[in-house]
């Protein structure tokens, strides 16, 4: 398996993330042009952490992600059901407790976070809606959810010259510093085919969440959803 299809097979999806575990957080920074270092700062402000919360970091691969939410005393959870990624951050980060789980059946509690987060793991769920409904079952009342996503931008000019850079530029660039390319392949495709901003909200809210809003980033490269369980 060097690839996962547009079905995302959990299976498949789990087999491309193992392939590309020891240098995921490298290209991730190269294929961005850095620009996810910014958004992963936007949202630890937006999940805003305080010291003894509980929270869940979804599709936390190798454990980066986390770190900032560690760093204001919040008690965190990454959780990711990509083996090969947990073990890369094992080896990283010996201290987290990282744990394997799926986002549509996740191994925790009703009510057990403050609050839950997902960076760029949603679009790889093959269940949308699912993994909605068990973020909001593992959120305490009066919690809150942060989601951060690739989406798409809002000005057509750019949007157009981003689209050619996904399907065109990033690959040979994946070639160069990634140990599974083809793998990248499968994730432009992928952003190209997920919901508009408006849309995922909407999911949102069919999921139970409530005063549910978003945020672009980068001209709508990403955007930045939030909401919160009723009480």
């Amino acid at each position: 398996m060097t690839r996962a299809s547009l079905d995302k097979q959990p299976h498949e999806v789990a087999s491309m993330f193992d392939d590309v575990a020891a240098n995921y957080d490298l290209t991730n920074d190269v294929l961005s042009l850095g620009q996810d270092r910014r958004w992963r700062k936007e949202v630890a402000k937006a999940v805003g952490a305080r010291p003894a919360e509980k929270i869940l970091d979804l599709a936390a691969g190798t454990g980066t992600s986390s770190l900032p939410f560690t760093r204001t005393g919040a008690y965190v959870v990454p959780c990711d059901f990509s083996l090969g990624m947990l073990r890369e951050g094992k080896k990283r980060h010996p201290w987290l407790p990282l744990t394997a789980g799926d986002a549509t059946r996740l191994p925790f509690r009703d009510d057990a976070f403050d609050a839950v987060t997902i960076s760029f793991g949603l679009r790889n769920v093959q269940d949308t809606e699912g993994a909605l409904r068990e973020l909001n079952r593992v959120t305490r009342p009066g919690g809150r959810v942060v989601i951060c996503e690739f989406s798409h931008p809002t000005w057509a000019p750019f949007r157009t010259v981003y689209e050619e850079y996904l399907m065109r530029a990033l690959p040979p660039v994946a070639r160069a510093v990634s140990s599974n390319p083809d793998a990248y392949v499968y994730l432009a495709e992928s952003i190209q085919s997920w919901p508009e901003q408006a849309e995922l909200a909407g999911l949102l809210q069919k999921a139970g969440w409530s005063k549910v809003a978003w945020r672009n980033l980068s001209g709508g490269i990403v955007a930045l959803h939030r909401g919160t369980k009723p009480q």
